[in-house]
């Protein structure tokens, strides 16, 4: 077994092990086993990392055994500069995931842990599937942990979220497994994802595939008009749920469309780019508009989301070196600011036990160390330089203008509201007098959750100052996957 295999299963078997400790006696056991399970498999995904040859385009470190002969469907698991960097933020989340939830679940604490440990090897072995039956395996296992979390943690409508969420990610997968039957026989009966990524398919055959790819991956992205989802589950959601739902459950949309649909079918994508551009603009503007009249914080960061995720669809379908080099680094600038500002929201709601912005008022007046970090964040929310976010919507933009300017002019406009919604939640939260005698009772944050929002803030300022370790381990996989999507496959 490989360094690969070891990265899926560590945190998947602890998970498990964990289920088995249950009772207010084992806590202990549940926190300190989760954080050391979750460390180690980060010290794994660094020694990956530290494997890895940038220079090389292909799959490294690939593992291979015999999974189904009958179908002949294998094992066959392998890293690329596209998932190296998702499996590095999956990993990282995890512990500070593990951290922040450390007392703040009161019940069923070890099986909330193993379904975060659970969920995490689940990630990790859809990042690095090249078997496409293992990756539907992965990609759809990963709703029972999050189904679970917001089932049983999640707030007074956890039931309707939860049946939402599974409901709709899973109705959106179905047409994902018919278009893979099709290209199992297509394809003479292998579920390589390589040898599908090279079938000559006619243009009708490209297009039917692509939409299939398209109401499965766009769900999970999401993408307008998919997302409508999304902004419940977050609502219901436990913090915790929220923040690995946003920093890497989204990805797998993302990282769908750069693994299947356009390689699969180029043909089809360059020919529908237009639709796909055109929604991922209005998912950036009008449901830019949509967050600024939000009165709950967490609605509102989910809704910021679902605008931050279409600078990612924009971004692959310009088709250049740029344009999936930005939609790579939005995603993983994403999954560092979206879920540290969903903690903070998670911080004010369990000292007051209240989501609504005008519950508050004045905080930076009795919790000044927490409103810093949080401003940070926010800042990164709308793409100030030095800051993550701006790395990645920047790039995207610049590839935008190239293509055409009204595209990125359109794009750019979405900055400014990104600015207007975001400083419209903080001012009201944290700036002026201290608004009523709940906020006026409030204790800065602890050494805990100075802990897990300290390394968050660090890793957002490290991206957006020194995004250099992330580019040049992606260049080379970028490249090849431009060249890839500018080559006909029609047949």
């Amino acid at each position: 077994m490989g360094i690969l295999s070891f990265l899926i299963w560590t945190p998947i078997v602890a998970g498990c092990v964990l289920l088995a400790f249950s009772g207010p006696r084992y806590e202990p056991l549940a926190r300190w086993g989760a954080l050391f399970a979750a460390i180690v498999d980060f010290i794994l995904s660094l020694v990956m990392y530290g494997r890895f040859r940038n220079e090389e385009a292909g799959m490294q470190m690939v593992e291979k055994v015999s999974w189904i002969p009958s179908i002949n469907t294998n094992y066959h698991l392998g890293v690329d500069g596209i998932s190296l960097w998702l499996v590095l933020l999956n990993t990282f989340v995890t512990i500070l995931v593990v951290i922040a939830c450390w007392r703040n679940i009161e019940h069923r604490l070890n099986q909330f842990m193993g379904s975060v440990l659970v969920l995490s090897g689940f990630l990790i072995g859809t990042f690095l599937a090249l078997d496409a039956l293992l990756f539907y395996v992965f990609f759809e296992v990963t709703l029972v942990p999050m189904y679970i979390i917001i089932g049983i943690w999640g707030g007074p409508r956890k039931i309707y979220s939860a049946f939402k969420f599974f409901l709709y990610t899973f109705m959106g997968s179905l047409f994902m497994m018919v278009a893979m039957a099709y290209l199992y026989t297509a394809a003479g009966g292998s579920f390589d994802i390589a040898t599908w990524q090279n079938l000559p398919l006619s243009a009708t055959a490209q297009t039917a595939l692509l939409f299939a790819f398209t109401a499965a991956f766009g769900v999970k992205l999401p993408m307008w008009p998919l997302h409508t989802w999304l902004p419940d589950v977050h609502v219901e959601a436990p913090t915790g749920g929220s923040a690995v739902l946003a920093a890497i459950m989204l990805k797998l949309g993302g990282y769908g469309f750069l693994r299947l649909a356009l390689p699969i079918a180029p043909d089809a994508a360059h020919r529908w780019a237009w639709l796909m551009i055109s929604l991922s603009l209005i998912a950036i503007i009008y449901i830019g508009l949509v967050a600024i009249v939000q009165l709950d914080m967490k609605k509102l960061v989910a809704y910021s989301s679902v605008a931050h995720m279409g600078y990612v669809t924009l971004g692959m379908y310009v088709f250049s070196a740029e344009g999936i080099s930005g939609a790579v680094l939005q995603m993983i600038a994403h999954g560092l600011v979206s879920p540290a500002m969903f903690l903070c929201v998670g911080v004010l709601y369990d000292r007051v036990h209240s989501r609504q912005i005008a519950d508050y008022g004045g905080v930076v007046n009795v919790m000044p160390r927490f409103t810093a970090l949080a401003f940070l964040f926010a800042f990164g929310n709308f793409g100030v330089p030095a800051t993550a976010g701006f790395v990645g919507e920047w790039t995207v933009i610049i590839a935008a203008v190239k293509a055409n300017l009204w595209v990125g002019l359109a794009a750019g406009t979405s900055l400014i509201l990104a600015a207007a919604y975001t400083l419209w939640m903080m001012q009201r939260v944290y700036l002026g007098p201290v608004a009523n005698d709940k906020v006026r009772e409030l204790r800065d944050i602890n050494w805990r959750e100075t802990l897990f929002l300290g390394i968050f803030a660090l890793a957002v300022l490290v991206m957006g100052v020194y995004p250099k370790p992330i580019t040049r381990s992606m260049d080379a996989s970028v490249a090849k996957l431009t060249q890839h999507l500018a080559t006909s496959k029609l047949q």
